[in-house]
């Protein structure tokens, strides 16, 4: 008896005498009301799952969890990379460089955050590899001159696969007044 209590008393305010319809129609409207309310808060909830998995699978995969890092460089990361893949939740571990930097073209200049990786390594770790619309990772080969450039930068500079650019990075020559950029 006492399970359908609710539904009964629902159902008796629904269900109002001839003389009195418009306590039927304000339990009508209210419940109507609260039906489309729960309705839309299912539907947002479900749209911000799957916003939630997109930037988890694509955003993260491309953005390093955590960085070590070194001002004078690391000698022996290869080292340290194994110690901390010794730990349970490491999943993966590469090196890279990054440096800014400016791409030009034909008089075309576009600013970028270049980042130099070990191919080898990287697909541990990232999934730039997954997304690649021409080549792969494995292309890039030490001592030659590759680079993978972004979908919206390889646009803005008006260039294609094959095509040559120009990186500049900026250095600074350190001099007794201080240190300028060269």
């Amino acid at each position: 008896m006492l399970d359908r209590l609710p539904f009964l008393v629902g159902l008796r305010y629904v269900r109002a005498k001839r003389r009195n319809h418009f306590i039927s129609f304000i339990s009508l409207t209210s419940m109507l009301g609260l039906m489309l309310g729960v309705a839309v808060l299912i539907l947002v909830l479900s749209v911000m799952n799957g916003f939630d998995h997109e930037l988890r699978t694509r955003i993260l995969g491309m953005v390093p969890h955590a960085k070590i890092e070194s001002r004078v460089g690391m000698v022996e990361w290869e080292t340290l990379a194994e110690e901390l893949m010794q730990r349970e939740r490491v999943i993966g571990a590469a090196p890279y460089v990054e440096q800014q930097g400016m791409f030009s073209v034909g008089g075309r200049n576009q600013g970028a955050m270049v980042n130099g990786i070990n191919p080898d390594w990287e697909d541990r770790v990232s999934i730039i590899g997954d997304h690649m619309r021409q080549g792969e990772l494995s292309d890039l080969v030490p001592g030659e001159w590759h680079v993978v450039l972004g979908s919206m930068l390889a646009r803005n500079l008006g260039v294609g696969v094959g095509d040559r650019v120009t990186l500049l990075v900026p250095e600074a020559s350190i001099t007794p007044p201080g240190s300028f950029p060269a």
